[in-house]
């Protein structure tokens, strides 16, 4: 029987529909993309990007160069640009601002093949370390209230190259999505006194019933009232309200869980297109009680369409309870 669940941290409303397709291989999903033809974030085409904000490279190479291991370069077309001031203004009843921000892009390997989910787990934590460097520089810009950081996986979920990359965009607003999940949180907070990313972990724990994969210092599991099939969330079990803010020693262990998880996701559901989101604090907020980073991962395996974009409500047809035993159980 479908279930109606709630949210607790939007007070969004979400239907499980336990009658539509619900196994993983009843979901397909486009190839990804030949790995042939020119790439312009392979190494060996530094000249082909902007020049570098942030790389990792061996042996004391020189910038822009070969011999790095990861590499942080301006968007070549980019949604904000850095340059100017906001320029605030109203026009009637309308308001409006320049599009100032930053937005780069994270290419996280120089071999072409290689996908975040393949790479040595180093490889991974490089990715975080160089998130974390770039948010904090970022947030030293008094114009910029807001960082988003964000993967596109594959032609569906959004990604124009093929080559493993991920994208950062600074905001000089705190965007509507992520404001209102704050403002849930710090309702939350307000009546009960408690996180509720606290409390999901809690429960969660105790229940076994939703969790993906866990180690130490973090916590892989389907949310219970996931919008997307095979919808997944990590979280430190400490709490920490800002990603760049967590104790150095815990990136290894972030690294760790975010591998484990997309490597189940991929055993599981053969390599699927997914977005990934690092939900944070704001540059406003950095220190609270109230929210708690986590990062979301979306596999693109059903399509938000009329009724979805009409009432608000999402459809699931996989109950994240199965969805987490497939992914836990799978070798």
């Amino acid at each position: 029987m479908p279930e109606l669940r709630k949210d607790p941290i939007h007070g969004r409303w979400v239907i499980i529909s336990t009658e539509r397709g619900r196994r993983p291989s009843d979901f397909v999903t486009e190839e990804r993309r030949s790995a042939g033809g020119f790439c312009p974030l392979c190494e060996g085409n530094e000249d082909r990007t902007p020049p570098e904000i942030l790389a990792f490279r061996t042996n004391g190479t020189p910038p822009n160069s070969p011999g790095w291991t990861l590499r942080v370069v301006p968007n070549k077309f980019p949604a904000l640009r850095v340059e100017g001031d906001l320029g605030r203004e109203g026009e009637g009843i309308y308001d409006k601002m320049n599009g100032i921000g930053a937005h780069e892009v994270v290419i996280e390997t120089p071999r072409h093949s290689e996908t975040l989910a393949t790479l040595p787990l180093k490889g991974v934590e490089s990715v975080l370390w160089a998130y974390r460097s770039r948010i904090a520089d970022l947030r030293g810009d008094q114009r910029l209230r807001y960082v988003l950081v964000f993967k596109n996986h594959g032609v569906s979920a959004g990604a124009s190259l093929e080559h493993s990359h991920s994208q950062i965009i600074a905001l000089p607003i705190v965007p509507r999505r992520v404001a209102e999940e704050i403002e849930g949180a710090k309702t939350y907070f307000q009546y009960k006194d408690r996180c509720v990313f606290c409390d999901i972990i809690r429960q969660e724990l105790q229940q076994k019933k939703r969790i993906v994969s866990e180690n130490r210092s973090f916590i892989s599991v389907a949310p219970f009232a996931s919008r997307f099939p095979f919808e997944t969330w990590i979280l430190p079990k400490i709490h920490y309200p800002s990603f760049e803010h967590m104790e150095s020693s815990l990136y290894g262990e972030a690294a760790q869980i975010l591998s484990d998880t997309l490597q189940r996701m991929n055993r599981v559901l053969n390599d699927p297109p997914y977005n990934y989101i690092i939900h944070t604090s704001s540059f406003l907020e950095l220190e609270n009680d109230h929210y708690h980073w986590h990062l979301e991962i979306m596999p693109k395996l059903t399509k938000v369409a009329g009724f979805e974009w009409g009432t608000g409500f999402y459809i699931n047809p996989t109950p994240p309870e199965e969805a987490a035993a497939y992914m836990r159980e799978v070798r």
